[in-house]
């Protein structure tokens, strides 16, 4: 039970949810704890850490199972004791869909967008396509027309190949243009990418995490459970709403952006709690081995260094 109050009424709150989706969840602990420190825990030791959090043995251990079926995870026996290691495909997976929560900041915009045409892809395999490259941040400007300001142009193609679309694909690369920055713009980025939702989204985050930074920042002494609570359903909520924010640059979105204030809530909570959450994960977590390994050096550049 967590000791401080405002984080009991976060985890209570986290608990209230239903479904809980605990596979998600656990996705949320192996990308963000467990990845960085060697990528394998003994099932023992997890279900464990995650008791505090209203997941029981019998949903942990349920659905870790559904995860190795789903190939992000990998069992190893030893014994009476079950090892759950990252496969490679999960450990991909991982990265890419971390990639953006850690970023340190968004890069400057160019001015240029990527304008994806689907015309010619077959109708099953189009609405994949408009789905993966939702993912990505791209926005359906027009029947059969994709488009985003800041893509990254090696994902997008390994993403349209990885659907046996790219040879069907019309992929246009704009240079900048001085329209490109005007009032139509604007308004089209907002209808497109649905900003209005996704503003609501951000401001429930910080209503729901601004209370615990507050609260934490000032605290003469930090609880180590207390922090692993915090971050993880930290960067779980985080993670739900940055993967639906197509990650515009700041000359499209609006002034009083809420993404902007997420992101920092989120960097500065995370440095906050992250030295004692690493003490309990210490403490908690084991590998066949033993204690888990120090955590690589690429997990201390997360947010642009902790």
């Amino acid at each position: 039970m967590p000791n401080n109050r405002t984080v009991q009424q976060l985890v209570n709150d986290f608990c209230q949810q239903r479904p809980i989706r605990a596979g998600s969840l656990i996705i949320t602990v192996y990308g963000d704890a467990i990845a960085p420190r060697g990528g394998t825990v003994w099932l023992g030791s997890l279900i464990n850490l995650l008791e505090p959090l209203g997941l029981n043995q019998r949903l942990v251990r349920t659905s870790v199972f559904r995860l190795a079926k789903e190939e992000w995870l990998n069992a190893e026996q030893i014994g009476r004791r079950s090892y759950y290691s990252l496969t490679g495909a999960g450990r991909r997976r991982f990265e890419k869909a971390f990639k953006r929560v850690y970023a340190p900041v968004i890069p400057d915009w160019d001015g240029r967008w990527c304008i994806v045409l689907t015309n010619q892809i077959e109708a099953e395999t189009k609405k994949n396509v408009k789905e993966e490259l939702g993912w990505l941040g791209f926005g359906n400007i027009a029947p059969g027309v994709l488009a985003h300001p800041m893509a990254d142009m090696t994902e997008l193609k390994t993403t349209l190949k990885d659907l046996n679309a790219l040879d069907d694909a019309i992929i246009f690369d704009t240079y900048k243009q001085d329209l490109l920055n005007g009032k139509p713009l604007r308004l089209l980025v907002r209808d497109c990418w649905n900003l209005d939702q996704l503003s609501e989204s951000y401001k429930l985050f910080l209503n729901k995490f601004r209370p615990v930074w507050n609260e934490l920042k000032s605290a003469d002494q930090l609880d180590p459970e207390d922090c692993f609570l915090v971050r993880t359903l930290l960067i779980h909520e985080y993670r739900r709403v940055l993967l639906r924010d197509p990650q515009l640059p700041e000359e499209l979105l609006p002034s009083d952006w809420e993404g902007t204030s997420a992101r920092l809530l989120c960097r500065n909570l995370y440095r906050l709690v992250t030295e004692k959450t690493e003490l309990h994960l210490s403490s908690s977590l084991e590998t066949a081995e033993g204690p888990l390994p120090d955590a690589s050096a690429a997990f201390y550049k997360r947010f642009g260094g902790l």
